[in-house]
């Protein structure tokens, strides 16, 4: 991979923080395409399936908000966690030069009931894309599943006496799940040079269709639309992130009329997880046309250790 391949992002100071609306964790009936077909043992047992809501912050001309599904006979074992965006959230979203300077950033609380091991989402909008244009230079949002706190994700800056030794702390082989490469040896920069301020050190998959071509296989490269990316922290994965193009979410609202806006990508699994908990074998991006909402979720969701 050429030096180019680097998702450097500005610190948090730099980014404004859209306004926290009231909280909104009451149960909904999951209806929809991410109601049914969640997972095959909830269509065995054709037990109800429920969405728990976390607190909404505005986008654009509507809302965000986190989600777990569960069914109503056991709250403990979650069938997926992900991210709503109302209709409206499509609209009136910030435009901007290119880089990161116009990148939007909400930190999303989640749901009172969460049996899942992440602690919060971080969503970002990027009007302009980011780097590398290239492959990233299109409006698309990244959607950040952590597994640490805001205060580990806040503390993770240059300033930090141990950032570089952190940095290059790379989990065991047994937490990497195969496919995935970091971005210092993408680049063959030191991991310091490529780790995101209050972010993390990236990894992608080498068989997404939008790096092939910077990967020697051009016949294989088809524009970025959607993607899987991971990240790292101080030996150990700390977040999850589908990152998705504003172009692509929008078809899911035109094919539902076609009963096809619902798609489960599978991602490769890792043989350990720490922490322990229940981790996504796939996700899914769909569009809801009973709650008017577009979903983009960590799903198929399997206890790991």
């Amino acid at each position: 991979m050429p030096p180019t391949l680097r998702l450097q992002r500005p610190a948090a100071s730099t980014l404004w923080l859209l306004t926290l609306l009231a909280a909104c964790d009451e149960p909904s009936p999951a209806t929809g395409p991410a109601a049914g077909g969640t997972t095959a043992a909830a269509d065995a047992r054709a037990e109800p399936v429920i969405r728990h809501y976390g607190t909404p912050v505005r986008l654009g001309d509507g809302t965000a908000r986190t989600y777990v599904l569960i069914t109503a006979a056991d709250r403990g074992t979650p069938l997926e966690v992900g991210v709503a965006l109302s209709e409206g959230a499509m609209e009136g979203l910030p435009a901007g030069m290119p880089g990161h300077e116009s990148m939007v950033v909400n930190l999303l609380a989640m749901p009172e009931l969460n049996p899942t091991p992440y602690r919060f989402v971080e969503l970002d909008w990027n009007p302009a894309g980011h780097e590398p244009a290239a492959i990233y230079g299109v409006p698309h949002f990244d959607f950040h599943f952590y597994t640490v706190s805001r205060e580990t994700r806040a503390s993770i800056v240059p300033t930090d006496p141990r950032f570089a030794e952190a940095a290059a702390s790379f989990p065991a082989p047994e937490f990497r799940p195969p496919f995935y490469f970091d971005a210092a040896t993408a680049t063959g920069a030191p991991a310091w040079a490529v780790t995101v301020p209050q972010m993390g050190l990236h990894w992608f998959d080498a068989r997404s269709p939008e790096l092939q071509a910077a990967l020697g296989n051009p016949g294989g490269y088809q524009p970025f639309t959607r993607t899987f990316i991971k990240g790292t922290w101080d030996g150990r994965f700390i977040f999850d992130e589908p990152m998705i193009t504003r172009a692509w979410l929008m078809t899911k609202r035109i094919s539902s009329r076609e009963a096809a806006a619902d798609e489960v990508i599978p991602v490769p699994t890792a043989e350990h997880y720490a922490p322990a908990g229940y981790y996504p074998q796939a996700y899914r991006v769909a569009y809801d046309p009973q709650a008017r909402e577009f979903l983009i979720g960590l799903t198929r969701l399997t206890a790991g250790n």
